[in-house]
């Protein structure tokens, strides 16, 4: 099900003229605009609390679950994303065009201190799978180009989920 939203949605930014410009560059910069926290706890894979902000969901990825039905690769997922933002990590973030989910979750671009963008690493590690909800599209395409290597790489999920 997931593969093929995830192919609806490639099809759907390619329709509506999504690409060229700085969502195709090999390393984005952490915007200027993104506002300094801290990680409070890691949800799951895709969602972390932060500090002064609440619960947030990353933009743009999704992992596999670990509350209620638990996916293949779920608690990796999971995991890793508690490795990477222990509580404390210093991060920046910006707030998706649309700044809020149905759920009332805040909806973020993550970025390490030193610009490395989290999202991103989810996805590139193949922690994660591209899933684009307009209008929060900014890095659509270059999540879909990191899946693509990673898939090809067996990476993570790609490797485990077959």
């Amino acid at each position: 099900m997931r593969r093929a939203c995830t192919l609806i949605v490639i099809a759907l930014l390619a329709a509506a003229g999504v690409s060229g410009g700085r969502l195709w560059a090999d390393a984005p910069a952490e915007p200027s605009a993104a506002a300094g926290a801290r990680i409070e706890r890691v949800v799951d894979g895709d969602t972390v609390v932060i500090a002064g902000l609440g619960k947030s969901r990353l933009i743009g990825i999704d992992t596999p679950e670990v509350f209620g039905r638990e996916e293949c690769f779920g608690r990796e997922a999971s995991a890793n994303a508690k490795r990477l933002l222990p509580r404390g990590t210093a991060v920046r973030y910006r707030l998706g065009v649309e700044s809020r989910d149905r759920y009332g979750r805040a909806l973020v671009y993550l970025f390490f201190k030193d610009g490395r963008h989290v999202n991103e690493l989810m996805v590139q590690a193949g922690y994660a799978v591209p899933l684009t909800v307009p209008p929060n599209v900014e890095y659509a395409e270059r999540f879909v180009r990191l899946a693509r290597g990673a898939r090809r790489a067996s990476r993570g999920l790609w490797a485990a989920c077959r």
